[in-house]
């Protein structure tokens, strides 16, 4: 551009794009004060005042306000200075609209209501105190005047949901999830059925998990770990077979599914009774269970929680048709 040219008005529309009333109005508040005038009163426009009218569009289209733009202008402050304020503001609304879509989205999805939609939104704007406490008193409904094992209640308060600071939207999605699956009633008395039925096998001995040997009173570590080990190998083979038969689209009820669990019951459990394994089976798989962990493992970061459930779900209707 030739320095010594001049624009009118109309002439600097046409080539910057902008409305003229936008280069008017920045005009008139001082932003672009023009280079001079005509005999007849038109405003004109020089090269520094068309580099200036782009820094005051670039700022204004970044969402600088004009009280800004003037003060980078008239040199009371510095572009970075401005730009750096104005991330922190954008981090935050950011982090608004994926609050704001996380709790739409889950609305959209669950088909929620008024009432339940405000709950979830009310979820989601908690604080990292706020969040923990709904666990915590989960946790304390859950296992009231119950020791199936102390460790476990100790465990499920140390698992708190942990948002980072710039939080995805899945990430925030899992926590509006968690945070309602942990109110909804049914859940909590279920899973306080899940802790009574393991408070029961304890006092008689016959805890699916350490054998009835409760690891605060005495147990041999190498007995413990022992019977660990061989409660991992059953899952295990629980997962790998069951889980396979199923994907294979074998049936609990068929001759292939009975020879699938017979293969799973050689095992370091197969001398239990089939019934008493099933009841164990049943009383401790919940996917809503499972769903609590994965959840968790999105909010904080943690490696995928694979689903066993389905496995679990496929041996406990082939003890039943077989049992």
């Amino acid at each position: 551009m030739d320095d010594a040219a001049l624009f009118t008005i109309g002439r600097l529309a046409k080539r910057t794009g902008l409305p003229v009333r936008t280069i008017r109005y920045w005009s008139d508040v001082g932003a672009v004060p023009p280079a001079g005038r005509t005999g007849s009163g038109h405003r004109l426009y020089d090269a520094a005042c068309v580099a200036r009218l782009e820094l005051v569009a670039t700022l204004r289209e970044l969402g600088v306000g004009l009280a800004d733009v003037r003060r980078v202008l008239e040199n009371k402050t510095t572009v970075a200075e401005v730009a750096a304020v104005h991330v922190k503001a954008l981090d935050t609304q950011i982090a608004a609209l994926r609050l704001r879509r996380a709790v739409l989205a889950t609305a959209a999805k669950r088909r929620l209501g008024t009432k339940e939609m405000t709950l979830m939104n009310k979820l989601a704007k908690l604080s990292a105190q706020e969040r923990k406490q709904i666990i915590d008193d989960f946790v304390t409904e859950v296992f009231h005047g119950l020791e199936p094992d102390p460790g476990i209640a100790a465990r499920l308060r140390q698992a708190t949901p942990e948002l980072p600071d710039n939080p995805s939207s899945e990430q925030i999605g899992a926590w509006v999830e968690l945070a309602g699956l942990v109110q909804d009633p049914a859940f909590r008395r279920r899973i306080r059925a899940m802790a009574e039925y393991g408070a029961r096998e304890q006092a008689r001995g016959g805890g699916p998990d350490r054998g009835g040997q409760d690891p605060d009173r005495g147990q041999d570590a190498t007995d413990r770990a022992g019977q660990d080990a061989r409660t991992a190998d059953f899952a295990g083979g629980v997962v790998e077979h069951a889980g396979a038969a199923r994907d294979r689209g074998v049936t609990p009820e068929s001759a292939e599914g009975a020879e699938v669990l017979d293969r799973i019951l050689v095992s370091p459990r197969g001398d239990q009774r089939r019934a008493d394994l099933l009841a164990q089976l049943e009383a401790g798989t919940d996917a809503r269970a499972e769903r609590y962990w994965q959840l968790l493992g999105i909010i904080n970061g943690w490696p995928p929680f694979p689903a066993h459930v389905p496995a679990f779900e496929w041996m406990i209707a082939a003890l039943r048709a077989h049992g």
